[in-house]
């Protein structure tokens, strides 16, 4: 039989040893924790699988078909986004909306900046959210192109990640000047599946990359409320002028006169007559 002394000991060894087996599987644990944390970090720096990218890289971003097939706002006013310029141009083409998915928005999209160009969709850009998608450069990296999907709180200006889907995503810095093309499925601006809307305000605007971290959005345009399917929408309409033109002069005759006195004496007494 064993002593008193021998059973403890047995006890303790037992106790060491099951210690030393949840330690281990903690530390394993904690392994398998970081190493799952860096691989979502990695896939968040190269792009999750919310984003497709095209197979053609080649970006060719113009003026032709803006007012016609597609809707375009851009700043200074009817800058080229194709010559050596500054200018921060978008463009907007819709797919006719069907309910209850939504609408396919393809979006062209450059501009100027060391860290990113944005376009956002928003129903009010001083609350709620904006929907943003942002093109841009990463400088410690040779200046090569990345792409995110994010939403600002438009009160207090914070920036969230979002896996917004995006397909077709193509893009290319040079120097300073970042052009993308991208297509979003499903852009509906209302809360509800049974029907859809393509209005929104569209926001253009820029902001820094310091390698890890997105800075805030800087919005330089507001287009107002625009319907994105219409590529008129923000042209303003030409109404007729309602008055004659001052270079029209009109002559009366001395043979007319009394014709004419008689007519204005008819049309003043119309309203007489309607009176009593």
């Amino acid at each position: 039989m064993r002593t008193e002394q021998q059973r403890q000991l047995s006890r303790e060894h037992s106790r060491a040893s099951t210690s030393h087996t949840y330690s281990s599987g903690m530390e394993r644990g904690l392994i398998l924790l970081v190493s799952a944390l860096m691989a979502f970090m990695a896939a968040g720096v190269q792009g999750t699988f919310h984003l497709s990218f095209a197979n053609n890289t080649e970006v060719n971003i113009t003026r032709n078909g803006c007012g016609v097939s597609k809707l375009c706002v851009e700043t200074p006013n009817d800058c080229d986004p194709a010559a050596n310029s500054t200018c921060l141009f978008a463009s907007l083409t819709a797919s006719t909306p069907m309910a209850p998915n939504g609408t396919i928005l393809s979006v062209e999209l450059r501009g100027e900046s060391m860290g990113y160009i944005a376009l956002g969709l928003t129903q009010n850009a001083s609350e709620g959210i904006t929907a943003l998608f942002i093109c841009a450069q990463n400088s410690s990296n040779n200046g090569s192109f990345f792409f995110r999907t994010m939403t600002r709180n438009n009160p207090d200006g914070m920036l969230s990640p979002v896996e917004t889907i995006v397909r077709e995503i193509r893009g290319m810095v040079v120097g300073n000047v970042i052009k993308c093309e991208y297509d979003i499925p499903n852009v509906n601006a209302t809360s509800t599946r049974t029907s859809h809307s393509t209005t929104f305000q569209v926001l253009l605007g820029n902001g820094t990359f310091d390698g890890s971290v997105l800075g805030r959005f800087n919005t330089v345009l507001d287009s107002g409320t625009l319907n994105v399917a219409d590529p008129n929408s923000n042209t303003a309409a030409t109404t007729a002028p309602t008055t004659a033109p001052s270079n029209i002069t009109t002559t009366m005759s001395g043979a007319d006169r009394p014709h004419a006195v008689l007519l204005l004496l008819t049309v003043l007494t119309v309203p007489l007559m309607l009176r009593a």
